[in-house]
């Protein structure tokens, strides 16, 4: 009962971050039908920002409590600014040129960005992992028991609780936004018809851009915090986490914000619960194996809705 517990926590929390970037690419998905592929490694991107402005800081864990959080706070509003920037950059530089081309142009151009952005770091940061020391420690008993083997104790670290909370509270706040502000009923009236909504006064470009933005900005917090809780960064995390995130999304119902975090909940839980039940070797082809029977049996994800084809 107590491993159980303690890889649940372990799933809940690294799921938490598969959420946050699995957002962006349902929210850009949701308005102009495209999957933005560079967007794992805007996450990638984020997460160096966020190394750099600590290095600079000077940040430890031998600072205090409050300086701590306060280097953090400020660490994690540098970061989604300079990401989001960068986001808005490639929507206006290398997708609204090819908005109303073919379908696959845009998709080109995503994995061309995708490349780009990871040789730009590699190039810049070099190709070593970047590691850094745990700058928030400790945490929270929640149970412990004895085994065979010895006795064992289910630890809810406070780097585990910040990565939850802080994604339950963008989660939320992303789907108030949506629902009861301008610009969220502009996305909506965008992603039903945006010539209509063009007609209608909704300036779509703009729209659009502030979509990638909100995206890139919510991919910061998720490299600050992948950061933050494994301590070890390269170019190369951004396709990966890209890759799962995106199943993610598929997942849960592309175009849908529930269903990005539900999805990205469950990519996290199973990889976690396979690694520590089964192989670790094999924790993705079990995510995908998941995805795969979910698709067949709900082509359009958990919380996905069917496309109507209006004629």
């Amino acid at each position: 009962m107590e491993y159980f517990l303690q890889q649940l926590i372990n799933g809940l929390t690294l799921g938490s971050i598969y959420g946050l970037i699995a957002i962006g690419y349902t929210m850009v998905y949701g308005i102009i039908g495209m999957i933005n592929f560079a967007h794992g490694d805007v996450f990638m991107v984020g997460s160096f920002i966020a190394l750099t402005m600590i290095v600079i800081l000077g940040l430890t864990a031998a600072s205090g409590l409050g300086l701590i959080i306060l280097a953090l706070i400020l660490v994690l509003v540098i970061a989604m600014v300079f990401t989001s920037v960068w986001g808005w950059t490639v929507e206006r530089l290398a997708y609204r040129p090819l908005r109303g081309s073919f379908r696959l142009a845009p998709l080109i151009t995503a994995i061309g960005m995708s490349i780009v952005l990871q040789n730009f770091v590699q190039i810049t940061q070099g190709a070593r992992v970047k590691p850094l020391q745990p700058i928030v420690s400790g945490g929270v008993t929640v149970l412990q028991g004895d085994v065979a083997g010895g006795r064992i104790v289910v630890q809810l670290s406070y780097m585990q609780i910040i990565i939850i909370v802080t994604t339950v509270t963008l989660m939320a706040a992303f789907s108030l936004l949506i629902a009861k502000t301008p610009l969220g009923r502009a996305q909506r009236a965008c992603e039903q018809d945006a010539k209509m909504a063009s007609l209608l006064g909704v300036n779509v470009d703009r729209t659009i851009s502030l979509t990638f933005v909100m995206g890139a900005a919510l991919a910061a917090v998720a490299g600050t915090m992948y950061l933050l809780y494994y301590g070890v960064i390269d170019f190369y995390i951004g396709f990966l986490a890209g890759v799962k995130a995106f199943t993610a999304a598929v997942l849960g119902g592309i175009g849908s914000l529930p269903g990005a975090m539900l999805g990205g909940l469950l990519i996290g839980l199973i990889e976690t619960f396979w690694s520590g039940y089964f192989s670790v070797e094999y924790k993705d082809v079990a995510a995908f194996s998941i995805l795969a029977i979910v698709l067949i049996f709900l082509p359009s994800g958990l919380l996905g809705r069917p496309e109507v084809e209006k004629v």
